[in-house]
Protein backbone atom coordinates (compact mmCIF):
# COMPACT_ATOMS: atom_id res chain seq x y z
CA UNK A 1 0.00 0.00 0.00
CA UNK A 2 1.32 3.51 -0.54
CA UNK A 3 2.14 5.94 2.29
CA UNK A 4 0.31 8.64 2.69
CA UNK A 5 2.07 12.21 3.22
CA UNK A 6 0.73 14.40 5.60
CA UNK A 7 -0.27 17.69 4.79
CA UNK A 8 1.94 20.55 6.77
CA UNK A 9 0.84 22.09 9.94
CA UNK A 10 -1.21 25.08 9.17
CA UNK A 11 -0.36 28.15 11.88
CA UNK A 12 -3.60 30.47 12.93
CA UNK A 13 -3.38 33.13 15.01
CA UNK A 14 -6.22 35.11 16.50
CA UNK A 15 -5.95 37.87 18.57
CA UNK A 16 -2.65 37.68 21.45
CA UNK A 17 -3.43 33.36 20.93
CA UNK A 18 -1.84 31.05 18.16
CA UNK A 19 -2.93 27.62 17.38
CA UNK A 20 -1.32 24.76 15.10
CA UNK A 21 -3.47 22.56 13.25
CA UNK A 22 -1.58 19.33 12.32
CA UNK A 23 -2.71 15.81 11.91
CA UNK A 24 -2.24 13.48 14.73
CA UNK A 25 0.59 11.56 14.74
CA UNK A 26 1.71 7.68 15.65
CA UNK A 27 4.01 6.77 17.66
CA UNK A 28 6.08 5.61 14.63
CA UNK A 29 6.40 9.20 13.88
CA UNK A 30 6.22 11.40 16.99
CA UNK A 31 9.64 12.23 17.08
CA UNK A 32 9.34 13.82 13.85
CA UNK A 33 6.48 15.35 15.55
CA UNK A 34 7.40 16.59 18.35
CA UNK A 35 10.42 18.53 16.12
CA UNK A 36 7.59 20.60 14.38
CA UNK A 37 5.87 21.20 17.55
CA UNK A 38 9.40 22.75 18.90
CA UNK A 39 9.55 24.57 15.69
CA UNK A 40 6.57 26.48 16.27
CA UNK A 41 6.77 26.56 20.22
CA UNK A 42 3.93 24.94 21.08
CA UNK A 43 3.86 24.48 24.90
CA UNK A 44 0.21 22.41 25.10
CA UNK A 45 -1.38 20.40 22.81
CA UNK A 46 -5.24 20.44 22.81
CA UNK A 47 -6.02 16.35 21.18
CA UNK A 48 -9.93 16.58 20.13
CA UNK A 49 -10.11 13.18 17.43
CA UNK A 50 -9.44 9.85 18.90
CA UNK A 51 -5.87 9.58 20.45
CA UNK A 52 -3.56 7.86 18.31
CA UNK A 53 -0.32 7.88 20.60
CA UNK A 54 0.81 8.12 24.34
CA UNK A 55 1.82 11.34 25.43
CA UNK A 56 4.52 10.29 27.76
CA UNK A 57 7.64 11.29 25.18
CA UNK A 58 5.11 14.95 24.88
CA UNK A 59 5.05 15.46 28.12
CA UNK A 60 8.89 14.81 28.91
CA UNK A 61 9.29 17.58 26.32
CA UNK A 62 7.31 19.97 28.96
CA UNK A 63 4.39 19.72 26.22
CA UNK A 64 1.46 19.77 28.22
CA UNK A 65 -1.57 17.79 26.37
CA UNK A 66 -5.20 17.83 26.93
CA UNK A 67 -7.82 15.66 25.43
CA UNK A 68 -11.25 17.30 24.31
CA UNK A 69 -12.59 14.98 21.76
CA UNK A 70 -15.67 15.29 19.62
CA UNK A 71 -17.48 14.06 16.87
CA UNK A 72 -15.48 14.85 13.09
CA UNK A 73 -17.47 17.53 11.76
CA UNK A 74 -19.37 18.23 14.67
CA UNK A 75 -19.36 20.98 17.04
CA UNK A 76 -17.90 20.55 20.23
CA UNK A 77 -20.52 19.89 23.25
CA UNK A 78 -21.77 22.65 25.55
CA UNK A 79 -19.68 21.11 28.49
CA UNK A 80 -16.88 21.00 26.31
CA UNK A 81 -17.45 24.86 24.96
CA UNK A 82 -17.80 25.98 28.75
CA UNK A 83 -14.13 24.26 29.59
CA UNK A 84 -12.39 26.63 27.83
Amino acid sequence: MARMNRPAPVEVTYKNMRFLNAHNPTNATLNKFIEELKKYGVTTIVRVCEATYDTTLVEKEGIHVLDWPFDDGAPPSNQLSMTG
